[in-house]
């Protein structure tokens, strides 16, 4: 008996038991599919913080107070104090360095924002002129903070596109009077909607001076700095010089300065890990569909046991009944991968279509795997039952012994 007609036997097996068939290759699918669609949803996931954090600018650093560590408690922390202030003046002391370009301090507080007898609580964000640059901002109409002694407090204000439409609805906001608190801004811009970033919505937000910032909320420390390197090539330079010169500042080492690519890395990592791990979670029902499929040729080898005999007193070798079960359980498999990579597919888009900012899509080395996985499975949960067809007695099968 040729491929060919091996090929043929084995189809025709499949097709004279359909509902057999049609239930191990459902269990197969199912499987496949959960592969797809969870390794779908956490490279999704990957990709939308990786995009997330690219949009925050180019060449950027960041400056956090406090120092992270490593291992360990500090002991400050267990005696309840807190980091040390980062200021407007550490934020100057940066564009000592060579490397830097230019650096936007944040200062971020709540506020209640009115405008006649419409109010609502707005996030208010204190910075400078630089963060447009820095942000990669796009104002939809007006100006956005003017430059200057950044230490000078000035009654101006851009608004969010959502800010602007619930407080100041067909009239026109820019030119008009804001107040915040106790205090009075002028609006001179509005910014072009951009939705989330990194959890925070442009779009409902309130920037003002920093120094306006920080009287509004009686403070004077900062919540980070952006620093743009010159250069990409310049960003490690950055990073250390901004570390130097504020440990020269402060006495010690107690900021933590990140590059964009080291947290990008990180979170890269951190998700391809996991989707690495819900894909092997995903792929424990493979294995458990292998063991149906074994358990189901097990009762068919029993079914099958005078076809079996006949296909030996015919002359069939054991070689060639146990090339008849494993190319029967290769076919099954196969057919249920693809069925079940064309389900996930379909899910995975599904939920594209659910949540459109998750750019949903599973990864080759998870559909290949996927794939490879559960032909394995199947071919290697039939090793059984064709070993014990291909041991039955011809004179015995054919009298159903």
């Amino acid at each position: 008996m040729n491929f060919a007609d091996t090929l043929q036997f084995a189809s025709g097996s499949l097709r004279g038991a359909r509902t057999r068939t049609l239930l191990m290759m459902l269990a197969m699918a199912i499987g496949v599919a959960a592969v797809v669609i969870l390794t779908a949803l956490g490279e999704g996931a990957r990709r939308y913080v990786v995009g997330q954090f690219s949009s925050l600018g180019s060449n950027l650093v960041i400056v956090f107070p406090g120092r992270t560590e490593t291992a360990g408690v500090s002991p400050g922390m267990l005696l309840g104090q807190i980091p040390r202030e980062l200021i407007l003046e550490d934020a100057q002391a940066l564009m000592r360095s060579t490397a830097i370009r230019r650096y936007a301090p944040l200062a971020i507080g709540v506020a209640q924002a009115s405008n006649g007898a419409l109010n609502r609580e707005v996030v208010v964000l204190g910075s400078t002129a630089s963060l447009l640059a820095i942000r990669h901002m796009v104002m939809g109409e007006g100006s956005f903070l003017p430059e200057g002694d950044t230490r000078i407090a000035s009654p101006v204000c851009v608004l969010g596109t959502k800010i602007s439409r619930e407080l100041f609805g067909t009239q026109r906001a820019v030119g008009s009077w804001l107040r915040l608190g106790d205090r009075r801004y002028r609006v001179i811009g509005i910014l072009a909607g951009q939705g989330m970033s990194m959890g925070f919505n442009t779009d409902e937000v309130v920037i003002v001076p920093v120094a306006s910032a920080h009287q509004l909320f009686n403070t004077r420390s900062l919540l980070r700095i952006l620093i743009e390197a010159k250069s990409r090539d310049q960003i490690i330079a950055a990073r250390d010089e901004a570390e130097r010169i504020l440990t020269e500042r402060h006495g010690e080492r107690d900021v933590t300065v990140v590059t964009q690519d080291a947290v990008l890395a990180t979170f890269d990592r951190i998700l391809s890990a996991l989707t690495l791990a819900v894909g092997g979670i995903a792929s424990i029902s493979l294995a458990v569909a292998g063991i149906l499929i074994m358990n189901v040729m097990l009762i068919a080898v029993s079914q099958r046991t005078q076809e079996i005999g006949l296909l030996k007193a015919l002359g069939a070798p054991p070689a060639q009944i146990r090339k008849l079960f494993f190319i029967e359980a290769a076919l099954l498999s196969l057919l249920a991968s693809l069925a079940g990579w064309v389900l996930g597919e379909i899910g995975s888009f599904i939920i594209g279509r659910l949540y459109p900012t998750l750019p949903v899509g599973a990864p080759w080395w998870a559909v290949l795997a996927a794939l490879v996985t559960a032909l394995g499975t199947g071919i290697l949960f039939s090793v059984m039952p064709a070993r014990r067809a291909a041991q039955l007695d011809p004179v015995l099968a054919l009298a159903r012994r």
